[in-house]
Order: C-alpha cells, then structure tokens, then sequence
C-alpha cells in the first residue's frame, strides 16, 4: 500500500512537471492561452501576497499587473532552475519590495489621518493563520466572527517588519517549504528559519497587545471566551 503511494505521488509529481514544461514552453512562443491560463491559476494567490506585503493594500492590483508584465517580457529567460512558481513568486516579492521603496518616499507623505477600524479578537478553535486568512463556508455568524479575526490578524501582520513577514506569508499562508522560500529570497534556509521564528513572535506579540488593548475598552462577554482562546491558538 506504501509501495503504491509513493508510485502513485511519483506519477503526480513527473505528469506536474511535464504540464508545467509544456505550459512554459507555449508560454515562450507568446501563446495568448498560455498567458490565460497562468493568470487565470495564479493571479489571485499573487494578488494575495502582494497586498500583505504593501503599506497599502489599494496598490495591490497595479502591482499584481506590473509582475504579469515583468513575466511575459522576461519568461524566455526562465530555464527551469526552479520550479515556475517558485519563479513567479520572486518576481512578485521583488516588485512588491520596489513597491514599498517607492511608497515610503512618495505616497506615505499623502496619507490621510484616517486609520483602520479596530478589529475585537474572535475565530475558530485550532486555527493556523493560513486558515485564519482563508475564506470558508460557515454560517454568517461564523463568518462574521471570522471576519473580525481576519481583519485582526492582517493588520497585525502588515506591523511585522517586512523582511519577517514576508517569510511568515510565504510559509504559513502560501504553503512554501523552506527551500522554496530560501529559492525565492535568495537567502541560505537558515536565514528562512530565523526571519520566520522572528516573524512569528513578533506576530504574536502584536496579536496579544492588540487583545489587550480591546479589553481594555469593553469587558469579554461569556460569549466571547472561546473567541479569545481560538485568538491564541493563531499565535502559537
């Protein structure tokens, strides 16, 4: 039984590999499908990670753009030293570093006095933050006490200094291993592992302060006791 999964991962992980060639290769001869396909399967999880790496989610789309056309002026360069995710991925956290550049001398001057709602804590049970960040299928209180927690925890993770988060994002929410991410940052694995337990706690802290600071305005309701101990379990 063993035997045959891993025969039959084997078969997944060479057929992936041949559609991932073929896809590049249509990609290199300026196949408009090719194009469709590759922004159809990862315009969203780029936008994603675009826009909790920014100062301002609002430029996430024009950067989310910029990187879909540095991949087609650049794909013919791409020779499959790394996996094309691992490659689309880097161009995104390059563009979004170039991103942030520019905002912290230009756009940050012309910021409004407005500031984010604050967000109460609330979640569910076990939750990892890739989870927490996930969209789900729950009734609409469920959905509405993930909500707050959602906005809670990403605005917490925009404070997290960007060289930390933007490993947190890419291993707890993107799923990379640390070679992956190590690939995509140009950085040794021990370097990956640092900024990622740095990231962490910093997240945590936040996260704890942030509680804090709503109980401080308002006493937990009986209600909202498993909300604060699901709040915890995001930073562990």
């Amino acid at each position: 039984m063993q035997a045959g999964t891993v025969v039959g991962n084997l078969a997944s992980a060479i057929g992936a590999t041949t559609e991932e060639a073929a896809l590049v290769a249509d990609l290199k001869a300026g196949s408009e499908d090719a194009f469709a396909i590759l922004i159809a399967q990862y315009h969203q999880p780029l936008y994603s990670l675009i826009a909790r790496s920014l100062s301002d989610p609002a430029d996430a789309a024009d950067t989310t753009q910029e990187v879909f056309i540095k991949v087609f002026r650049s794909i013919r360069g791409f020779h499959g030293e790394s996996s094309l995710r691992t490659w689309l991925y880097r161009i995104a956290v390059h563009e979004a570093s170039n991103q942030r550049r520019w905002w912290m001398r230009h756009k940050k001057q012309e910021m409004t006095i407005d500031s984010p709602a604050e967000s109460s804590e609330s979640g569910d049970d076990g939750l990892s933050l890739a989870a927490t960040l996930a969209d789900r299928g729950d009734s609409p209180f469920d959905c509405a006490a993930q909500a707050e927690l959602r906005l809670q925890v990403e605005d917490a993770l925009r404070q997290v200094p960007e060289a930390f988060r933007t490993v947190v994002v890419l291993r707890e929410i993107e799923g990379f291993a640390y070679e992956e991410i190590a690939e995509i940052l140009n950085v040794n694995i021990g370097t990956v592992k640092s900024r990622l337990t740095r990231g962490r706690s910093a997240l945590r802290a936040l996260l704890v302060a942030a509680e804090k600071n709503s109980a401080s305005f308002r006493a937990p309701a009986p209600s909202n006791l498993q909300s604060r101990r699901r709040l915890e379990t995001v930073t562990k």
